[in-house]
């Protein structure tokens, strides 16, 4: 019963920020810096960002960390503000009352995904009285639990910046991008929202100097975690974990372009060439980065006999895959980055389904994965997440490496 009243009550109050009444007069969004906050299962998980008006259109920045991020889809109409996080089919819909906004963090993908969301104006720093006690700077070998029970192993990074606690979380799949927080005593306190990932890790630090904490996820994931410091602790590596299976040492497949025409290996733009398969979805921010790298990567090097095809896996829509729906988030993402590369609408959004797809491959248990295939044809290398920016040394090493195979299969003979 508690959950149906929930649910009608978010229903109710998404009818009432965008309800069709009769208010003529359009309320002023104030420019400059907003901390906002979402609920995450009962615990605040606060972000600045910044509203622009030029003329009569609104922007805004999130400001996550060290990362910035464009929202140019900002709308402003009677009393309420509508804004697009991005490229991804999310929104904060909000009333405004002068300093103050208050509404919902909605994702419009999911059933009933609404988390509350308030915002006070002029408040330019993401936490209070922040500071950092160095207690947990350092590597530490971690183990998430997830809600199915299974182990999840993951690399922490941790360092003290100024008052505050930064770093991430590597697993075998990817990052979890810029987190930033701060310490209490023996806590930590770290902290993500870029859009789409909208996270809370809190942590005690134990008397026999492990870690015991709790990560919080969207509207209801919590994984149980433990950690110790370890300065020599490895993931498995990313180029061990997806391979093709014995008999195979090619990837075939036809999904349909954005044109809905099918596209193969075959097709004569990549015979003879260098093609990377990219394994991705435009909800996924790690594979956003990934994306980012690999535009960049492309516009420079394509006139050496070099394709990039995105395997896109999007998100469901009432249950099944949906090729309109899923070819406007590609769309729009590849409108946003400038990307020059091929895209191909290959399925939804779950690793089975894309291991169904691409049965020669063992798994595929990561988005994004990108498949390396030379100029006859065959795979040299599979390589499983990506490590983005917020790593550091770890992405630069991938950046390194990356450019050091590519040199290599574009320097061979079809």
């Amino acid at each position: 019963m508690k959950s149906l009243i929930k649910i009608l009550l978010s229903f109710c109050l998404t009818f009432l920020l965008f309800s069709c009444a009769k208010n003529t007069q359009t309320s002023e969004l104030k420019q400059g810096v907003w901390r906002g906050i979402i609920d995450i299962q009962g615990n605040d998980l606060p972000f600045n960002f910044e509203i622009l008006k030029t003329g009569e259109a609104y922007s805004a920045t999130l400001i996550n960390g060290t990362e910035r991020i464009s929202l140019d889809e900002v709308s402003v109409q009677g009393d309420s503000v509508l804004i697009k996080m991005h490229i991804f089919d999310i929104d904060i819909r909000a009333k405004i009352n002068g300093d103050n906004l208050s509404g919902l963090y909605i994702k419009n993908y999911a059933d009933n995904y609404r988390l509350p969301f308030k915002a006070t104006f002029g408040k330019v720093g993401r936490f209070d009285h922040p500071q950092s006690n160095g207690k947990f700077d350092g590597r530490w070998e971690t183990t998430f639990v997830n809600e199915e029970g299974r182990e999840i192993p993951a690399e922490g990074i941790f360092k003290t910046e100024g008052a505050l606690l930064t770093g991430t979380f590597l697993t075998k799949t990817g990052d979890y991008r810029y987190l930033e927080g701060y310490t209490d005593e023996n806590a930590m306190h770290l902290f993500t929202f870029d859009g789409t990932h909208a996270f809370v890790f809190t942590a005690d630090l134990q008397t026999d100097g492990t870690l015991k904490g709790v990560y919080y996820s969207g509207r209801s994931s919590k994984e149980p975690f433990t950690a110790k410091n370890n300065p020599n602790f490895e993931l498995p590596n990313a180029l061990e974990l997806t391979y093709l299976k014995e008999g195979f040492d090619k990837v075939s497949f036809s999904f349909p372009g954005l044109d809905g025409k099918p596209v193969t290996l075959d097709d004569e733009k990549y015979k003879g060439k260098v093609v990377l398969l990219q394994i991705f979805g435009t909800w996924c921010p790690n594979c956003m980065d990934e994306t980012r790298f690999y535009k960049d990567w492309y516009d420079k090097n394509k006139a050496q006999g070099v394709e990039i095809i995105g395997l896109a896996y999007e998100n469901p829509k009432n249950g099944k895959f949906d090729f309109d729906y899923a070819k406007s988030r590609v769309e729009k993402m590849k409108e946003k980055y400038q990307v020059g590369y091929d895209y191909v609408l290959a399925g939804i959004s779950e690793s089975s389904d894309a291991s169904r797809s691409l049965p020669m491959l063992n798994k595929v248990i990561s988005f994004p994965t990108t498949i390396f295939i030379d100029r006859k044809g065959i795979v040299r290398r599979i390589h499983t997440g990506f490590s983005g920016p917020a790593t550091g040394k770890y992405y630069e090493d991938f950046v390194e490496d990356f450019n050091s195979f590519m040199k290599t299969l574009i320097a061979e003979e079809e």
